[in-house]
């Protein structure tokens, strides 16, 4: 194993610190605590009440007043950025300049070409940077990846994925705020479509459209990605409760991630068609969601369902990934690189390009 530049001792887990105190940073903190190889230790905020009260419930952080303190503190090994999505880039920036390694909560940057520059940062610092794109790393999406390879569902015929939940219209919010850099495709969208790069690459044609919240966010949208073969039919919105599943169907079957996929706790494989309408019945009423719900729990012929339950929110597995990634020596972790990263923003900034609908 490469030493850190720290000189760790060799085993010793990586010293992270955290930049933000709101939910995804405790929720970090709480994560993190179920890895092997990475322990957080320091804590750092616009305002000393919120770093103390975030340090106290957290058994004690090391409380670091500033970035510029952060990005040249010998005692912190890596940086979480769990601040509002305008705030990544420059912050990022200054970390990767000082050689601080970075895991960035999505979406890493607001444009794909501030995400672009951070990739020529990592480059030329040697600087390990990576979007905290966590569901990637879930062992159910890992499973998914090794049936497909495996050629379980036969030819894709389709992809399908909805991400919705219910949020009320709130200028103040990071959810509705622009200068917060709020928006249903940033804030929901990003995740199937990260998900989808993962699995099949960058799409021949992309297209959508978006539909315009009262502060001039995105409230919902869908997106539509062309692949030789096939269509990858996404959406997203803060103006309902979505399925919240990722599908993808093929010519011999159908895999899928049931919701909400962002936890990827199941995966349920049908072989036929019977099957396939059992996992995914019609309709929308509470009959046919609790009649999928029991026929998907029944062992019934042509249906595996395939159960990866974890502890904690999930985060664990990107923390172990970055740790493991960034005490190795390397730039970045190739399930998640800042191109690819980039590539959903291009993707994003297509379909907000043309006037709402």
């Amino acid at each position: 194993m490469t030493m850190t530049a720290n000189d760790q001792p060799p085993n010793a887990p990586l010293r992270w610190a955290v930049l933000g105190t709101g939910s995804i940073a405790a929720t970090f903190a709480q994560d993190i605590m179920l890895t092997a190889n990475a322990k957080l230790v320091a804590v750092c905020s616009r305002t000393q009440e919120a770093a103390t009260a975030f340090s106290q419930r957290f058994g004690g952080l090391r409380i670091i007043a500033g970035i510029d303190s952060l990005a040249a503190d010998p005692l912190i090994d890596a940086v979480y950025l769990a601040t509002p999505n305008t705030a990544h880039f420059d912050q990022a920036r200054i970390l990767m300049m000082a050689g601080k390694p970075v895991l960035i909560e999505k979406p890493v940057t607001m444009t794909a070409a501030q995400a672009r520059s951070l990739a020529g940062l990592s480059a030329q610092y040697q600087c390990f940077a990576m979007e905290g794109m966590w569901p990637l790393f879930l062992p159910a999406f890992a499973r998914m990846r090794e049936l497909l390879a495996r050629d379980t569902i036969g030819t894709i015929t389709a992809v399908h994925a909805e991400l919705a939940y219910t949020k009320a219209v709130d200028g103040n919010s990071r959810f509705f705020s622009q200068a917060l850099g709020g928006g249903a495709l940033l804030d929901l969208g990003v995740y199937p479509i990260a998900l989808t790069l993962a699995l099949f690459g960058f799409p021949r044609k992309v297209t959508g459209q978006w539909q315009e919240a009262s502060t001039g966010v995105d409230m919902s949208a869908t997106i539509s990605l062309g692949y030789d073969g096939f269509k990858a039919s996404l959406s997203c919105g803060f103006d309902r409760i979505g399925s919240n599943r990722f599908i993808i169907e093929g010519k011999t079957g159908c895999l899928v991630i049931d919701g909400p996929f962002l936890r990827a706790n199941r995966i349920v494989l049908t072989r036929n068609r019977m099957a396939h309408h059992l996992a995914l019945p019609p309709g929308s009423s509470r009959l046919s969601r609790a009649f999928g719900k029991i026929a998907r729990a029944l062992p019934l012929p042509g249906l595996t369902v395939h159960k990866y339950g974890f502890p904690g929110d999930g985060l664990q597995f990107e923390i172990e990934a970055a740790s493991t990634a960034i005490l190795e020596g390397r730039r970045e972790e190739t399930r998640i690189p800042l191109s690819a990263s980039a590539e959903a923003l291009g993707i994003i900034e297509t379909i907000l390009d043309q006037p709402p609908s």
